[in-house]
Parts: structure tokens; C-alpha cells; sequence
């Protein structure tokens, strides 16, 4: 029907109506303002539809078919719409990158995340600018009324992130960093910005913590539109991960909000599907009421009703994941636990309680969680479940099915390899609960050897930390070795992120928290156990053992049970308790160890009366002192009142006060290895304190922005965390120039470059390409701190070959030369001026010619080149004169060494004498005849000029 509308409602005037003959409903086909309009969309419909229509018998068909068109030409329509409002914001951003790499002098690798418009605060008044949020760094543009502001900003120098809002700074965001804090506000969306200037903020600390995580960045795609969502992306995976205990590698498709038959309650449940591409996961909107994660390995059959957009992809996952419906098990798995359980009247009570459980809600890893398995857990899991509800509450058993054999094949290949983390390992291996008999005979020894070896074998970068033994042992007294194994592999990458590591950052990010919920909860205790400073001290044994270390272990093994399945939530609950149980006594200690003998005697005394087998002493309870014991805590009770009295505690709300203490913890790492690093280099340097903190600092920005912007291989090579603080950072040739052009007092105009790359070569002992902190500072303190003779002999040896100047024949095999070499390196190494080799013409020459260029910027030019000529001519008489006598003697090279370096290469055309040498002392005898000379190498050089140039430069 063509059809004119009188409506006086704002509504085309014309429409097309599609209406069946049986039917009263009319379905709006198209619209148009005028005849003409209406006109051509009724051809269009003739020419596309009316011909396709006839074949239909069933006038529902037609409906059908006619409304899918439509919604498909409607769909297309947004589609392209969408694609050209993309491509117009995708060309802004790219305009957005261009503008930020110009302003801030960034190259083309520095990835530009998002931009937004704000104000920076500057004292008390607002700079209207862009704000630009790279991957490496915060940088911040204004021109107002004349007036520039730039400021650049390091993520891996920023200490602090805050969103707040005060009276003078209102909804704003504060950014610290060592020597400065920075304000921003009246963003457009806030949190969205803080969201992604904490992630960018995390991937920094990550840096710094090890070298993957250069690499892993340059995995960022590079088209704008797809860098701009990967961080809320990552964001999403993250969460979904920590929400459902899954592995690292699995990734959110998509979520959306449904109903969940539950069959034990007869309702539908209210919540959140979650889809990714191993895992179907369902979470309640209601807190604990219920959870349901759903393999798809174990999915056999599936009913779709309505093939919805989201859904629709479980089909393709399934196909993805077929693999994995029948995953075979590993003969590790065939060893039993190692602890022999008894079985009490207790004990079959917990089993019938947890049977009923799985009768009604299920078993395994597809389980019903509930409020109700919550509770069970609580009041302890039978001893001949524990391994099997660890293992499902974890996600362990997930990361087990899908990699069959794994560990296996991870024992031949790591058992029998000698490193450091297995000297460790062995050294703990009898210390690791000796006093429970199933670790005092081989066959347990050999069980914790095999899996803690397989564990360092498979994470070289955490490899073997302490208190990994103890952990462990409990794993194995209630799980095979396989299951122990990806229980460990749980608690050391999940559960316990970066706890077991050579700095256990985890843990002291954990303390932090931990400080903040006692300033939070306890305030009045806070304020007195900081003064004696006891809870540093306590809460890293706490969490790092998950309390083994300081309770009987009958009762701690009932917390690991409420970790396993609550995480490091329930934890912070326990400890809190306990300083609340003990509040009275604590507040009127006087002394750290006072304090510290209260809470181990209370913890002493938490004890089981459900168990009936006898009790494990440990090591603190061994140590503690003969007085009568206090009365003795129920554990069920401690735990039940965490529960009452800080279960207001949330899993979402402790990451972000992870987040805020990671931030203070890694950079208070930093400034620890800073001043290690000071203290070494004081005997080897003659730079002050402030100068070589100064120096470290500037060192360490370029060796991470060498990360940055280098390959991504030379990245992670460069960037070894586990190396020593002196050793840790180290930069590359151009680096390298870049600072001794701003550093040296030697200006030597073109000729820098040269001399540079003369003195990396110098200072590159171990040959590896790259120059530490420690020999940088060594080169550098020679040309600011040495007397005249230093100072010459570093430019002398800058002029003679890279290395020794003798090297030895490749015919050489005798092994009394290699005695003699041996012999040589075993003597102190207390170079004098004697040592240093002879310097052929060649190598001359090139000494005058850097002498030339570094006296072109001083005042008395003239009287330097006028003395240095009168050097050079000296010189060149005291060579032919030593050619003559046979100065340069066999003894002076060795038997089995030749001299390199000079030769018989020809220079402007005119063939070098190559019987012609000199020796250090002839050139510094030379010199000091020279007053001008002696002057310009006596003269004191002002480093803070440099270092304030370089400053103001950066500002």
C-alpha cells in the first residue's frame, strides 16, 4: 500500500505498508517526505522484491522474508555508517600521534594509547591542554595566551596514582612521582582515564620487574582504533580470569546478562553469562549466590533455542574445543598423596555432609557453587577430599586436563640439570616439615625434589624462592605429585602473583595492604605497632607460608582450605583477627619483641579439636618460651569470627589497594638498588653522593628508554632484573653517545663521535656490545676526577686497539703459555704506566688529532695548538730516535704474541714507519714541558653545569 499519512505528528507524510490478507497487522516497509521520494523506494521494492515474493505459497513466509531484507539493507546501512565514523576518528587519532611525537620528541615506536582533554594544575591555577597517554609515558600540552607548558612523564618513574577530590583540586587525578606531584581534572569521563593510566602504570612496574614484559608490549596491534580498546581489553581478561580462577592465556569474547536454572533451589537465578574460548561462566548478580564454570571440553550435547549473536560463537568454540572432551591421564597422577589419612567419626561426618553436597549440586569442576559450599568449606574439608576441592577451587584441575603429560615431560627434562635453583633446592629439602614422618624417608624427599625442580624448570624467572618447600609439602601430603604440581603452579602465578620471587614484591605488596586494612579496621592498634614496627615484620612469614610457619599445622591446613577457595581475601581476614583477638596486650607492649612473643604464643595455641591425629609442632612453637601457654583458640572459631568481623573485605577492592602499594613497592626496590649501587661505586669513583645519584638516575632513563624504542630481542636481552644492582642496567652504543656528548668535559666538536666510540669500546671489558652503570661511571669519574697523568693515560689507551695490544697467535697450542696466561691473571691487577703498551705512528697520529679538536672551544686556542705542535714534533724525533736504538724488543711482546693495530696500512697516501713507537711516559714527559698543556689537563671541569644543561633540556 502506497499510502499518504495525515498525521500531525512529525512523521514522514508518506509511507509503504506491507499488510497479508488474513492479517490486521501493517508492517512499515519505507518512508519518504515526498511522492518522489516514496516513489523511487516502491521501484526499488518492484525491481529487488516483488518477483522474489511470488515463489513464497505461505503468506507467513513472505513476512519473514521481507522483514529479514529489510533488517539485513538496515544492518549494512549502520555498518557502513560505523565504518566511516571509524575511519574519520581513526584518521583524528593518527593526527593526535603525529601532533604528540613532534611536540614531545618522540619517535615513530612510542605508541600513542588515548588522548583526552583537561586541565593541569599549576599551583593554584588551571592550564586548559591535551593529555596523551602513551605506552611509556604521561605527557601533557598547553598553549594559552602566549604560554607553553610541557611536561613528560615516565610511567616507570611514577610512585603514586590517586583519584580524588578535594576543594582546591576538585574530581582529579594525581600523578607522584619521586620529586614532584602533578594534578589533573575536569576530564570529560575520569574513571575511564584513571582506569587506563593504572593499567599503562602496571605494565611499567612489570618492566622493571622483568624482561618479558618489553616484549610482551611490542605484541600491541598498531592500528589506532584496535591499540585504543586493547587496554580495556586486557582490563576485561583479567577480571574474568580473577572472577573464575582460569589461566592466564584465556580470553573473554563476550558477556551478557540471563537467567540460570538452578535445579537444587527450582528457580531461575539472576546474572551474568560470561563466554571465552575454553570456558562457559555464569556468576549471579547476588554476592555467593551462586557460580557455575563450565569447560567446554566437557560439553557432549548442545540446545540452542534462539541462535542469538552473542551465543551463536559457543557453537564455533565447541568445534574449537572438541579436542579436549577426552583428555587422558597422566601416569603421574597414579601416585597417591603422601600423608596417610585416618578416618574418624569426624571425618565421615565432613564426607556424608560434602556426598549430599554432590548429589545436589554436582561434582567436579561443572559444580553448583554456592553460599552453601562456601559454608562447608569453612568448616573444614575432609582430609580425603582435600586434594581433589583444592585442586577444583583453584582452577588447577582446568590447567591439568588441558595439558596432559606436561609434567612429565618436565621431570626428564629438568631432573639431573645443576643451577642455582636446584643447589637451593636441595639445601631445603630436609627442612621441610622434618618432623612429619612422610619427609623423613627418600620416598617423600624425592617427590618435593621432583616437583619443585619441575616448577623451576618451567618458570626460570621465579625458578626455587623460599618457603616454595613448605607450601609445597602440604601439597604433596594430600595431592599426587602431578596435582601438587599444578597447584603450585596456581598459587606462584595466580593466586600469589610475584609472592615467590628473588625480591617477594608479592608479599611486600600484600604487607602493604595489609597495613593499610589494620590503619583502616584497627586504627588505634595501627598508630602503636608502627611505632614499634611490628607489622613489616609479621605479616610476611603470615603470607608467604599462608600462616604454616607460625600455627599448628592442623589448623593451618584449614586456612589453605578457605584460601583455596576465598584467595588472599580470607588471609587478610585471619591476620586481622588476630590483632584483634590480641589488641588489649599488643597496645601495652613497649618493645617490638614483646609484641612479637604475644602473637607467636597466641598463634601457637590455635588448635583443631576436631582431629584426631596427633599434633605436628613446628618450628616457631619449637622456639617460643616455657611459660605456662595462654588458653587455647578454637581455629573454627577464628575463623567464623574473620568472617563477623571483616567480611565486609572485598576480592575487587583489595586488587586496587594491591595496584596502589605495587606502585610504592617496586620503586621503594628501585631506590634500595640506587643507593646499593652509590655505596659500591663511592670507593670507585670520585663523584659525590648527589652527583652519582644524579648520574644513576639519567643513566637509568636511557638504558629504559633503549627498551623502549629498540628491538624487542635487544630489549629483553639488555633488561635482566636478576643481575646484580650494578650490572642490571646497560645501554648500547648510541646510548652511550648520546650521553657522552652531554656529559664529557672533553668537547671535541665532529670528532665526538669518534672519541665515544673509542671509550665504549674501552669500557666494554666483557666485550657483550653494552656498557654497565659501573664502568660508565669509572670512564666518566677518570676525565672529571683524575690528576694529569689519569687523564692522559685514558687518552692514550683510547688510541691504542680495542683490547690488549698484543694478541695471541691461533697457532699457539703450547700448555705452558696457557700456564703462563694463567699465572698472569691470577697476579693483582695494578696497572702502572710501564704496563701500557707501546703506540705505533699511526695510532699517534690519531692521539693529535683528537688533542686538535678538543682544545677548538677553549679561550687560549691558539697557545694549545702552538704546544701541542711543539709536542707532536718532540715526539715524532723521540720515535725515529727509539727506532734507531731497537727500543721495541721481543720482551717487550712476548714469544707467542704479535703486534696489531699499526702495520703497514697507508694514510693519505704515504706509507707509516712501522718500526716507529712510542711509550706512555715519553708522551707525558712531553707534555709536562708544555705550560699551556699542563694547565688545560689540570683544569677542574664543573659537572653540575652538564647535569644542569641536560636538565633544562628535559624540562
Amino acid at each position: 500500500y502506497l499510502c499518504p499519512c495525515l498525521s500531525v505528528a512529525r512523521v514522514a507524510p508518506y509511507r509503504i505498508l506491507l499488510q497479508t490478507a488474513d492479517s490486521q497487522i501493517y508492517w512499515n516497509v519505507a518512508c519518504g517526505s515526498s511522492r518522489k521520494e516514496i516513489t523511487e523506494h516502491w521501484d526499488w521494492l518492484e525491481a529487488n522484491l516483488l518477483q522474489t515474493i511470488s515463489i513464497f505459497d505461505n503468506d507467513e513466509d513472505v513476512i519473514t522474508f521481507v522483514k529479514g531484507k529489510i533488517s539485513g539493507i538496515i544492518a549494512e546501512e549502520n555498518r557502513l555508517k560505523q565504518g566511516e565514523e571509524q575511519e574519520e576518528d581513526c584518521g583524528k587519532f593518527r593526527e593526535a600521534e603525529l601532533k604528540m611525537r613532534r611536540l614531545f620528541g618522540m619517535p615513530e615506536e612510542e605508541k600513542l594509547v588515548n588522548y583526552y582533554s583537561c586541565s593541569y594544575w599549576k599551583g593554584r591555577v588551571p592550564r586548559q591542554g591535551w593529555l596523551y597517554l602513551s605506552v611509556n609515558h604521561l605527557c601533557f600540552y598547553s598553549f594559552l595566551l602566549g604560554k607553553e607548558v610541557t611536561l613528560v612523564v615516565q610511567w616507570t618513574e611514577v610512585t603514586q596514582l590517586e583519584k580524588n577530590a578535594t576543594l582546591v583540586f576538585p574530581e582529579s587525578v594525581r600523578v607522584s612521582t619521586r620529586h614532584t606531584e602533578h594534578f589533573f581534572s575536569m576530564f570529560l569521563n575520569i574513571n575511564d582515564t584513571f582506569k587506563l593510566m593504572e593499567q599503562l602504570a602496571t605494565i611499567a612496574m612489570r618492566q622493571l620487574l622483568d624482561n618479558e614484559a618489553f616484549a610482551a608490549d611490542r605484541s600491541l596491534p598498531k592500528p589506532c582504533k584496535t591499540l585504543r580498546n586493547v587496554s580495556a581489553l586486557k582490563r576485561y581478561h583479567s577480571r574474568y580470569r580473577m572472577a573464575f580462577r582460569l589461566t592466564q592465556d584465556e580470553r573473554l569474547d563476550g558477556h551478557t546478562d540471563c537467567t540460570l536454572w538452578t535445579p537444587f533451589a527450582k528457580m531461575h537465578v539472576v546474572g551474568q553469562l560470561f563466554i571465552s574460548n575454553n570456558y562457559i561462566c555464569f556468576n549471579s548478580r547476588e554476592e555467593d549466590l551462586c557460580q557455575l564454570i563450565i569447560p567446554l571440553r566437557e560439553v557432549n550435547m548442545l540446545f540452542v533455542d534462539d541462535l542469538s549473536r552473542c551465543l551463536s560463537s559457543i557453537i564455533n568454540l565447541y568445534r574449537i574445543s572438541d579436542f579436549l572432551q577426552r583428555t587422558p591421564d597422566s601416569s603421574w597422577g597414579d601416585t597417591s598423596p603422601l600423608s596417610l589419612i585416618g578416618h574418624s567419626m569426624k571425618e565421615k561426618m565432613k564426607e556424608e555432609a560434602w556426598n549430599i553436597h554432590f548429589s545436589e549440586f554436582g561434582r567436579g569442576v561443572c559444580m553448583y557453587r554456592t553460599s552453601r559450599t562456601r559454608d562447608l568449606v569453612l568448616n573444614g574439608i575432609p582430609e580425603r577430599l582435600r586434594g581433589e576441592l583444592w585442586l577444583l577451587f583453584s582452577g588447577a584441575q582446568n590447567e591439568m586436563a588441558t595439558h596432559p603429560g606436561y609434567y612429565g615431560d618436565l621431570v626428564e627434562q629438568a631432573m639431573g640439570l645443576c643451577s642455582l635453583a636446584t643447589e637451593e633446592i636441595e639445601r631445603d629439602l630436609h627442612r621441610s616439615m622434618p618432623e612429619h614422618r612422610a619427609f623423613q624417608n627418600e620416598t617423600g624427599i624425592a617427590a618435593l625434589r621432583r616437583v619443585l625442580t619441575a616448577y623451576a624448570h618451567r618458570n626460570p624467572g621465579i625458578g626455587y624462592c623460599q618457603a616454595m618447600n613448605i607450601v609445597t609439602s602440604v601439597l604433596l601430603l594430600y595431592c599426587p605429585e602431578e596435582e601438587a604440581f599444578w597447584l603450585l603452579v596456581a598459587l606462584c602465578e595466580r593466586m600469589l602473583p610475584d609472592y615467590y620471587n628473588t625480591r617477594v614484591v608479592g608479599a611486600l605488596v600484600d604487607q602493604g595492604v595489609f597495613e593499610e586494612l589494620t590503619r583502616a579496621f584497627l586504627p588505634l592498634l595501627y598508630e602503636h605497632m608502627q611505632e614499634l614496627g611490628v607489622i613489616s615484620t609479621i605479616s610476611l612469614s603470615w603470607f608467604l607460608t599462608l600462616f604454616l610457619s607460625v600455627m599448628p599445622f592442623d589448623s593451618a591446613v584449614l586456612l589453605v582450605d578457605c584460601f583455596f577457595y576465598e584467595g588472599i581475601k580470607v588471609t587478610f581476614q585471619v591476620a586481622l583477627a588476630v590483632l584483634h583477638d590480641n589488641m588489649d596486650a599488643l597496645l601495652s607492649c613497649s618493645d617490638e619483641g614483646e609484641a612479637m612473643t604475644i602473637l607467636g604464643r597466641y598463634l601457637d595455641n590455635v588448635v583443631n579439636k576436631q582431629t584426631v591425629a596427633p599434633p605436628i609442632p613446628h618450628l616457631h612453637a619449637l622456639l617460643t618460651s616455657g611459660d605456662d601457654p595462654p588458653p587455647e583458640i578454637d581455629i573454627f572459631e577464628l575463623i567464623k569470627s574473620s568472617y563477623e568481623k571483616f567480611g565486609s573485605l572485598r576480592s575487587d577492592v583489595i586488587e586496587q589497594m594491591r595496584f596502589k602499594q605495587r606502585l610504592k613497592v617496586i620503586q621503594s626496590l628501585e631506590d634500595t638498588a640506587k643507593r646499593s649501587v652509590v655505596r659500591a661505586m663511592m670507593t670507585e669513583s670520585a663523584f659525590s653522593i648527589e652527583e652519582l645519584e644524579e648520574l644513576y638516575c639519567l643513566f637509568k632513563s636511557k638504558h629504559m628508554t633503549s627498551c623502549y624504542w629498540g628491538s624487542s630481542s635487544s630489549a629483553a636481552e639488555r633488561h635482566d632484573p636478576s643481575l646484580p644492582y650494578l650490572e642490571q642496567y646497560r645501554i648500547d652504543p648510541a646510548q652511550f653517545a648520546q650521553l657522552f656528548a652531554s656529559l664529557a668535559p672533553w668537547v671535541c666538536g665532529g670528532h665526538t663521535s669518534t672519541l665515544s666510540a673509542r671509550l665504549f669500546r674501552l669500557l666494554d671489558q666483557n666485550k657483550d656490545g653494552l656498557v654497565n652503570f659501573k664502568e660508565f661511571v669509572t670512564g666518566l669519574s677518570g676525565m672529571y676526577h683524575g690528576d694529569m697523568t689519569e687523564k692522559l693515560k685514558l687518552l692514550y689507551k683510547l688510541h691504542l686497539p680495542p683490547g690488549r695490544c698484543v694478541c695471541v697467535c691461533e697457532k699457539v697450542k703450547d700448555y705452558r703459555y696457557y700456564l703462563r696466561m694463567w699465572a698472569k691473571e691470577k697476579e693483582p691487577k695494578t696497572e702502572t704506566i710501564k704496563d701500557l703498551p707501546r703506540m705505533n705512528q699511526e695510532q699517534f697520529i690519531d692521539l693529535c688529532k683528537t688533542l686538535y679538536n678538543m682544545f677548538s672551544e677553549e679561550p687560549l686556542e691558539q697557545q694549545l695548538y702552538h704546544s701541542i705542535a711543539t709536542v707532536a714534533s718532540l715526539l715524532l724525533r723521540i720515535g725515529e730516535v727509539g727506532k734507531n736504538s731497537g727500543s721495541l724488543q721481543s720482551e717487550d711482546i712476548g714469544d707467542d704474541a704479535v703486534l696489531i693495530g699499526g702495520g703497514g696500512g697507508q694514510r693519505r697516501g704515504s706509507v707509516l714507519d712501522v718500526d716507529w713507537s712510542i711509550t706512555f711516559e715519553q708522551v707525558l714527559a712531553s707534555l709536562l714541558t708544555e705550560p699551556p698543556l699542563v694547565d688545560y689537563f689540570e683544569k677542574k671541569r664543573d659537572f653540575q653545569n652538564k647535569m644542569a644543561a641536560i636538565h633544562l633540556s628535559c624540562c
